[in-house]
C-alpha cells in the first residue's frame, strides 16, 4: 500500500526535538524524505539517525539559524538540489522563547524570539517559494501557538511572533494561491514537550484545569495536524489556524 508522501520532500524546522522532531518522524513514515533542520547539529544528526534507523537514506541533517537570510537561501538551495530539483512540504516550527513581563524585556530578548519564530519562517518561506511555484504544487504549515490567539502575560514577544506567523500564513495562501500551493497554520495548545515538563506541579495544574479535555496534549497529536495540511486530502484547504488545543481556547 502506497503512503500518502511516498515521493515527496520536505523540510522542517526545528526538528531536533519535541513537536519539531515528532512531526519529522510522522512524515518520514508516510513516505517523505526528509531534511531535518536544527540549530545545532548534534540536535538534527539525532532525529536524522533516528528516521534513517527506520527508513534508511530518508533524512539527512542540517544546522542553521533560521533567523540568518542568506544561510537560509543557501541551506535551501543544498536541500533542494539534494533532493533531486523539488521541495513538496516546508513545515516552519522553529522557536524560542525568553519571557518576562514586558515592562521589563529587554530588547535583545524581544529581537531573538521575533527574529527566530516569525523572521525565522519568512526566511524559509521565501527560499522555498519560488520553487512550489514552478512545480505548482506544495505545501507550507507554521507552527503558531494559542499564545498569538489569546495572548498570554509574560510572553509578549512570544505571543507577538505566534499572532504575526498567522498574518503571514494568511497573505502568503493569498499569494501562492493561483500556484497550487497552499499555506497554513497549526496552533497548539499545551503540549508534553521538555519545556512544559519543567513548570512547577502546581502551574501544570493550574493549566490542565482550563483545558476541557483534561489533559496536556502530546507532539504527535499536532503531527498529525500538521500530516493532514500536508496531504493531499487538505488540497482545498488554505489561509488556515488549526487549533490543536485541546479545546482551551473555545
Amino acid at each position: 500500500m502506497s503512503k500518502r508522501f511516498e515521493g515527496r520532500t520536505a523540510i522542517v524546522t526545528g526538528a531536533g526535538r519535541g513537536i519539531g522532531e515528532a512531526i519529522a518522524l510522522k512524515l518520514a513514515n508516510e513516505g517523505a524524505k526528509i531534511a531535518v533542520v536544527s540549530r545545532t547539529e548534534a540536535n538534527a544528526a539525532k532525529t536524522a539517525d533516528a528516521i534513517n534507523a527506520a527508513h534508511p537514506g530518508a533524512a539527512r541533517a542540517h544546522a542553521v539559524d533560521v533567523a540568518d537570510f542568506d544561510a537560509v537561501q543557501t541551506l535551501a538551495e543544498t536541500i533542494i538540489k539534494d533532493w533531486g530539483g523539488r521541495v513538496d512540504i516546508l513545515v516552519n516550527n522553529a522557536g524560542v522563547t525568553r519571557d518576562g513581563l514586558s515592562m521589563r524585556m529587554s530588547s535583545e530578548d524581544w529581537d531573538v524570539v521575533v527574529n527566530t519564530n516569525l523572521k525565522g519562517a519568512f526566511n524559509f518561506i521565501r527560499a522555498v517559494q519560488r520553487p512550489m511555484a514552478r512545480q505548482r504544487s506544495g505545501r507550507i504549515i507554521n507552527i503558531s501557538s494559542v499564545s498569538g490567539i489569546m495572548g498570554n502575560a509574560g510572553q509578549a514577544n512570544y505571543a507577538a511572533s505566534k499572532a504575526g506567523l498567522i498574518g503571514l500564513t494568511k497573505t502568503v495562501a493569498r499569494e501562492l494561491s493561483g500556484r497550487g500551493v497552499t499555506v497554513n497554520a497549526v496552533a497548539p495548545g499545551f503540549i508534553q514537550t521538555d519545556m512544559t515538563a519543567a513548570l512547577p506541579e502546581n502551574i501544570r495544574e493550574s493549566v490542565v484545569a482550563h483545558i476541557p479535555l483534561g489533559r496536556f496534549g502530546s507532539p504527535e497529536d499536532i503531527a498529525c495536524a500538521v500530516a493532514y495540511l500536508a496531504s493531499d486530502e487538505a488540497g482545498y484547504v488554505t489561509g488556515q489556524t488549526l487549533v490543536v488545543d485541546g479545546g482551551m481556547v473555545m
